[in-house]
């Protein structure tokens, strides 16, 4: 699970992501982050803290 921001005109909202359900991330210039389930999420991180974020929770799962 990571914490990312969504990208909304009123508010910028966090909330928790099963990363285990992302299939793209794009940048256009935002990045999109689009999941097996069609569901998607404009979020204010880049797609390289995405990919950290991601990475970071993996090791902390597996490294135990």
């Amino acid at each position: 699970m990571i914490k990312l921001t969504k990208l909304n005109k009123n508010n910028n909202e966090t909330f928790i992501l099963n990363c285990e359900l992302i299939e793209t991330i794009e940048e256009r210039p935002d990045t999109t982050i689009r999941l097996v389930n069609g569901k998607h999420f404009v979020v204010a991180e880049s797609s390289a803290e995405v990919i950290s974020k991601v990475v970071t929770f993996k090791r902390s799962i597996y490294s135990r």
